[in-house]
């Protein structure tokens, strides 16, 4: 007979979480299978026993970070305009660093990497998606392509990192109207031809 799963998904998610938390607040040090464990209102065994060791448990986080946000790029629909759609996207990276700031300043303030073997930011899934979007308005991939997409990641990044720092005034809706007239100052700029 097998033995019953004594840890199950949502512990799962509730360590991820709260590691996330540990992380972005305090810092990668911060972060302890005792600390994850305590703030899960969990065992130390438990984290063990679903992650393997505190190492795994970061990669874990910062994989889940990134599949969180690959979900809200992919929810993104492919129109039959792709200037649009490349605005979508840049609503959905914001609404995903909104969604889970944890996660997003474990991803990219602290710089957690996925795993070892995970490839490079520029060839990470999530980055390919607006790569292939910039493609779609400049023309076929290639070097301005790539630096087009550098470029405006860069540029939503900057505004959401400024945004979650509280570092744009008023009230949601007013910091959602200055992020696309930002965006949309600045994103055709790094479209145009050089």
């Amino acid at each position: 007979m097998a033995r019953p799963r004594v840890h199950d998904d949502a512990l799962r998610t509730r360590l991820l979480e709260v590691a996330s938390e540990l992380v972005a607040e305090r810092g990668e040090d911060a972060l302890t299978v005792r600390a994850a464990a305590s703030a899960a209102g969990t065992s130390t065994s438990a984290v063990y026993a679903l992650f393997g060791s505190r190492e795994d448990l970061l990669t874990a986080v910062s994989d889940e970070g990134f599949r969180r946000f690959a979900a809200h790029l992919d929810a993104v629909p492919r129109t039959a305009d792709p200037v649009a759609d490349l605005r979508q996207l840049g609503r959905a990276y914001r609404t995903s660093a909104l969604a889970a700031p944890h996660f997003y300043r474990v991803m990219f303030d602290r710089a957690v990497r996925p795993a070892p073997h995970a490839p490079a930011p520029v060839e990470q899934p999530t980055f390919l998606v607006l790569r292939d979007a910039v493609a779609r308005v400049v023309g076929a991939p290639g070097g301005r392509t790539e630096a087009a997409a550098v470029g405006l990641w860069g540029l939503v990044h900057g505004l959401v990192s400024l945004e979650l720092a509280g570092l744009l005034p008023g009230d949601a809706d007013a910091r959602a109207a200055r992020y696309d007239a930002a965006a949309g100052a600045v994103g055709p700029a790094l479209l145009a031809p050089r």
